[in-house]
């Protein structure tokens, strides 16, 4: 009898104990790292870096499906019942363009900015959450062939409000690229990730190095977005924690995304400038801009700060 139920141990999945699951690539078997995973209910999570997530099922007893996605593979599907321990997605065809492929530049070029523009209003300031995405778009500098050295991400740390019982912290955040499709963020754009963490020591606008990634600006601009992953545990991993909140209300329980800090301050100093926000979990990713036909009842679009001061660091070079 022992060994029967030892055996029967043994066949049964893994996730079922673990409720632990990892996301590869199919071809390469090698992790998918930070793989949106999404409940199909408006609401989802992220993989870690390894490609790992958890899903407890105490935890999510709502849910009955998970999509799986990330840039450059198949989208997969599957009910919270038989879900695999090792997630395999497909890669699509290759999604490179002259922004990534683009050789690298050895000439002299001279370094220009887009100043940024921050503040400390917490009124004036976006609460991002895992389902939003928030982009801004760069087009080359007077024309000419241009590389984005720095991104400069303005942030507000609430460092004043410590006294009131804000602790510290440390969000992982990543940078995604698109295509200009007529204005609107288009296709994503594969290249090597770029992911980090801002923490509450951090200044007022975060300086954030990608030279190394040779992120050339086609002639039609490329929009570069910030994107919300999670806290960061203290060796800098992704913690795998519920990513909304269950508030009890008179017409049943009300789900609510997790807003993290930093807070992203919004401006009103570029009014020709257009931003572009989407919850990826939420109408089928669609891109909107900010203004009155996202939310006309937001109080940034009240107040006239309906954009994102994102600014950067180019270099310059001579054709």
């Amino acid at each position: 009898m022992k060994l029967q139920t030892a055996l029967l141990l043994l066949l049964m999945p893994l996730a079922t104990y673990a409720q632990k699951f990892q996301v590869l690539d199919a071809e390469t078997k090698t992790p998918v790292s930070f793989a949106t995973i999404s409940f199909g209910d408006g609401k989802g999570t992220f993989a870690g870096e390894d490609g790992v997530f958890d899903f407890p099922k105490a935890k999510y007893a709502d849910i009955d499906s998970l999509h799986i996605s990330a840039i450059g593979f198949k989208e997969e599907g599957f009910s919270t019942n038989d879900i695999p321990a090792i997630i395999a997605l497909q890669p699509e065809a290759s999604q490179l363009s002259e922004v990534i492929v683009t050789a690298p530049k050895r000439g002299k070029y001279k370094t220009k900015k887009k100043k940024s523009v921050t503040h400390e209003d917490i009124h004036t300031s976006w609460l991002p959450t895992v389902e939003s995405e928030v982009a801004v778009l760069f087009k080359r500098y007077q024309g000419k062939s241009t590389r984005i050295a720095k991104l400069l991400l303005p942030i507000n740390a609430e460092t004043q409000y410590k006294s009131k019982g804000k602790g510290k912290f440390a969000t992982i955040f990543r940078i995604q690229f698109y295509e200009n499709d007529n204005g609107l963020p288009g296709r994503a754009i594969s290249h090597e990730k770029i992911v980090f963490a801002i923490n509450q020591d951090a200044e007022k606008v975060f300086e954030l190095n990608i030279q190394s990634k040779q992120i050339f600006i086609p002639e039609e601009g490329i929009f570069a977005s910030l994107q919300v992953l999670g806290y960061a545990d203290d060796k800098g991993k992704l913690i795998q924690s519920k990513k909304y909140r269950e508030v009890p209300t008179k017409r049943g329980v009300k789900k609510i995304s997790t807003a993290f800090r930093p807070l992203l301050p919004f401006t009103n100093e570029f009014p020709d400038q257009k931003t572009y926000v989407r919850r990826i979990f939420l109408n089928n990713k669609k891109w909107q801009v900010f203004d009155k036909t996202y939310n006309e009842n937001s109080n940034l679009i009240k107040s006239g700060s309906r954009n994102y001061g994102m600014g950067a660091t180019f270099h310059v070079f001579e054709e």
